[in-house]
């Protein structure tokens, strides 16, 4: 069924509204159509997966770096097998190529340490510390003082992932409607009743849904502060950061991904690979102003430009591990923009899954700060949903 024949043929009441049509979201919507329940996603943009879903490095993380016993720790580890596996029975390509993550300094070396014993504690598997030679004799342009192992580490092809996972919830009933943002929410007894819009100044038209599973990405707590009467206290300030790419004319020195240490609000200025084997770097991490990170559905209204004169800045993170790199070979790619819950400076925040025993309104589930592992983690996110889901309600079980 095509997505503008999906939008006329919508019911008018379902079991669940999933707000989105990202990776997440249509994880989210597979896992509840698989289980039985009639699935509608909405989308305000003219086709799925054309956010923060389209706009990342596409790498399969292990679950390094996030404390243990974390949703982002615990969702991505199980998030990794889970997509590992459905990549190789669905014959959506990926690559598990492995990640180095190195220490360019000496002063390093001990947070590197720091890391390893981190992810053993989350469960990842097949780490190996290397010394700078052992490192240098897997990558010989490398530089760095010691660095990491994750074999398990690789790249995926999101938006074949996506299409897939949007095939299967098809397959089992779930409609996509494009061009639909969400305008409002109301409760009428046991069901919401959801005013979506086609198009910025098209016609509204009504959905009566049991659940409402607000995976809306850089627009969740627009969404949430759209439904009548949810607890604002519930709803976290958004940060937003935008982190630019660049790519690398000619072919890639490196097999594997090369990741330095973390930095406040992201992990470093990396090399990763696609599929073809091309190289890029980034992203880089730039907070966005206060009034660009207001509760607004303003996804369209973000820069996503890439200014040629931040290559300098690049090639100087970059040299920290490869000095060989060409003077004038990076290119502005592009750019993605995260939905943070912390901002510069400030303490590292978590995934926010939050049910009605977390916020107390029945039949939402709201989705806040899903940025990185996000990608990796969506198939167990979705998971979690359901669990909330199914077990919150009789009607959908």
């Amino acid at each position: 069924m095509s997505e503008a024949s999906s939008r006329s043929a919508q019911p008018d009441r379902v079991d669940v509204l999933v707000v989105g049509a990202g990776v997440v979201g249509l994880a989210c919507a597979r896992a509840l159509a698989q289980a039985g329940l009639e699935v509608v996603i909405v989308e305000r943009e003219t086709q799925f997966g054309s956010g923060v879903s389209a706009r990342n490095s596409e790498v399969m993380h292990a679950g390094l770096y996030n404390p243990p016993g974390s949703l982002k720790s615990r969702l991505c580890v199980r998030g990794a097998r889970l997509l590992t596996d459905y990549c190789a029975q669905r014959g959506v390509a990926h690559r598990r190529c492995g990640k180095l993550l190195v220490a360019t300094r000496e002063a390093d070396v001990g947070a590197l340490e720091s890391l390893a014993a981190r992810a053993r504690d989350n469960g990842v598997e097949g780490l190996q510390r290397l010394t700078r030679a052992q490192a240098v004799a897997l990558e010989p342009e490398l530089t760095c003082q010691a660095a990491l192992l994750s074999p398990g580490s690789g790249i995926v092809d999101s938006h074949g992932l996506m299409t897939s996972l949007l095939a299967d919830a098809q397959a089992a009933g779930a409609l996509l409607a494009v061009t639909s943002g969400v305008a409002g929410a109301a409760r009428h007894g046991d069901v919401w009743c959801v005013r979506t819009r086609v198009g910025d100044d098209g016609d509204e038209f009504e959905l009566e849904a049991r659940w409402v599973i607000n995976a809306a990405g850089l627009d969740a707590q627009a969404v949430a502060a759209s439904i009548d009467g949810f607890p604002a206290a519930s709803i976290p300030q958004r940060h937003l950061a935008k982190g630019h790419y660049f790519s690398l004319a000619g072919r890639s020195p490196f097999s594997r991904l090369i990741y330095p240490m973390p930095v406040d609000g992201g992990l470093g200025v990396h090399l990763t690979l696609d599929l073809g084997g091309q190289a890029k770097f980034g992203p880089d991490v730039e907070w966005l102003p206060a009034d660009a990170a207001r509760p607004a559905m303003a996804g369209r209204e973000l820069d996503y430009r890439v200014d040629a004169e931040r290559a300098a800045g690049f090639a100087t993170e970059i040299r920290r591990y490869w000095p060989g790199l060409p003077d004038g070979a990076l290119a502005p790619a592009y750019s993605g923009i995260r939905p943070k819950l912390s901002g510069p400076g400030a303490p590292w925040a978590d995934f926010r899954i939050d049910g009605p025993a977390q916020h107390g309104c029945a039949g939402v589930v709201q989705l806040f700060g899903i940025e990185s592992p996000g990608l990796t983690s969506a198939m167990a996110i979705a998971e979690e949903v359901a669990v909330i889901v199914l077990g919150g309600s009789a009607a959908c079980a």
